[in-house]
């Protein structure tokens, strides 16, 4: 069967029509808006006839990841329609067996092989990949684009991805991503019930997997033994960045890094030297400094945006810290704003 070559145009022409071809019934999980990419989502479960659930991750600000969940007892058969050119890569892991494997890579066709239930693929979308669906079809599916996957070797100090290793269509025993797509799989049954934190944490333990086994990803430094990684020293700073005045708590640290409380406090004072809550405090004091130079703002309006609970309690933990009260700091650091 002649496949086309083109990149993303004529790709988005086969998607359209392959949606008028086959049944609507297929077309159950609701499109993301602005949504650029087949590769995850509704659009991917038209190309490949199936029924999509998805999960869309915006943590890292480069770009979206997402997981998305296929499944079709009886697809159409025939090839699927191209996804369309772009710098990104999926992940498959497959829940059925697959006896005839066929991928298409830039419209040549890769040697066929059969697939185990538990084995993983994987597609570079650069290389516009297409399959022949013969058969049931129930897989699930990580979509990182390569600017993800750079980020995340950024936050861990590492090596930047260029390519992922594979042979295509072939299936690889990995015992890993065994365990993670199986802890993944009741978010699939109720998503509207699934913890975004969780499901989260298991796309980006994902996505360092794949960076490292098949893209060669290495840390540039090594982490401290027993202590959190790289990402996860990152996305402690995001979220009390992002939510300063709001007084994110310990738990909320620990959500984010996928870890429970107890573990992620003792983690994290291996790694930063003192325990969470008193990094908290500090974080808190270091944002104040940086407003008290504005005289036009009051300690009270000082304490409130960098989440203490009034003047009274900022003093308290100031001092505690700096060895002075915020005024006096204040007087000190900015004879003239004071």
């Amino acid at each position: 069967m002649p496949l086309d070559q083109n990149c993303l145009d004529s790709g988005s022409a086969l998607v359209a029509a392959s949606v008028r071809e086959r049944p609507q019934r297929h077309a159950v999980f609701p499109r993301v808006p602005g949504q650029e990419s087949s590769g995850y989502g509704e659009r991917f479960g038209e190309a490949w006839r199936s029924d999509a659930t998805a999960f869309v991750s915006r943590r890292l600000n480069t770009a979206k990841v997402a997981v998305t969940k296929l499944s079709s007892d009886d697809p159409r058969p025939g090839v699927s329609a191209p996804l369309g050119c772009e710098d990104a890569f999926l992940v498959g892991y497959h829940l059925v067996d697959y006896p005839v494997h066929e991928v298409f890579e830039e419209g040549r066709a890769a040697p066929v092989t059969a697939l185990r239930t538990g084995q993983t693929t994987l597609y570079d979308l650069r290389r516009e990949p297409q399959v022949r669906i013969n058969q049931a079809i129930h897989g699930v599916y990580f979509y990182f684009p390569r600017a993800a996957l750079n980020a995340l070797a950024e936050q861990s100090q590492a090596t930047r991805i260029e390519e992922l290793h594979y042979q295509p269509g072939a299936g690889v025993d990995d015992v890993l991503m065994q365990a993670l797509v199986g802890s993944l799989l009741p978010a699939f049954e109720k998503p509207e019930q699934a913890n975004r934190f969780f499901v989260e944490h298991i796309m980006m333990a994902v996505a360092v997997h794949v960076a490292k086994t098949y893209g060669g990803m290495k840390p540039l430094v090594g982490p401290v033994r027993g202590g959190l990684a790289p990402w996860q020293i990152k996305r402690v700073e995001d979220t009390f960045a992002d939510n300063v005045a709001g007084n994110p708590s310990v738990v909320d640290l620990a959500d984010a890094c996928g870890l429970s409380v107890s573990h992620f406090c003792r983690a994290f004072r291996r790694s930063q030297g003192l325990p969470p809550h008193r990094w908290l405090l500090k974080r808190r004091v270091d944002q104040a400094k940086s407003i008290l130079g504005d005289p036009a703002r009051r300690l009270s309006e000082v304490a409130l945006s960098c989440g203490f609970s009034d003047q009274s309690h900022f003093t308290r933990v100031f001092t505690d810290l700096v060895g002075i009260s915020p005024g006096a700091w204040r007087r000190n650091q900015y004879p003239v704003a004071a």
